[in-house]
């Protein structure tokens, strides 16, 4: 009868000891979101948190297969070109848009004209940073959005 108890003390402690970690784990690392293909919300424009407008999602699409871009700017839709001249560097073309009237337009313009002066990117986990030329601060910061 004796031997049952000490059994039945020593198990918790013997679950206590399996659970316990060695090392403390490391932080898992967010994988680069592709530039193309992905969806790129707005979240920064020239370094101020970009507005959300009632009227849609600022986002940018780059398409996988062709150099197309489409998006839209939080009032109006857009699509054009781009282009990709080497590693690192990105160009839009022209973007043509819708021409509808919306609070949201001082937004839209500004994400335009971060588009239009893109020179190059950088894409850090599921951030993009569009920059214009010589700059050292984004045009704009988009994160990446994965639909289910």
């Amino acid at each position: 009868m004796l031997y049952m108890p000490r059994i039945v003390l020593g198990l918790p402690l013997l679950l206590l000891a399996a659970c316990q970690s060695t090392s403390p784990a490391s932080q898992p690392t967010t994988p680069l979101a592709s530039l193309r293909n992905t969806r790129w919300v707005l979240r920064t424009l020239e370094g101020q948190p970009a507005p959300v407008p009632t009227d849609g999602e600022v986002y940018l699409l780059l398409r996988a297969n062709e150099l197309n871009v489409e998006g839209n700017g939080g009032c109006n839709r857009f699509r054009g070109t781009f282009e990709l001249p080497a590693d690192g560097q990105l160009r839009f073309g022209p973007l043509a848009s819708t021409k509808m009237a919306c609070p949201a337009l001082a937004t839209e313009a500004g994400f335009m004209n971060a588009l239009t002066n893109t020179r190059t990117y950088k894409i850090s986990g599921d951030t993009l940073r569009l920059f214009t030329e010589a700059a050292t601060q984004p045009a704009a910061v988009l994160h990446a959005v994965y639909l289910h």
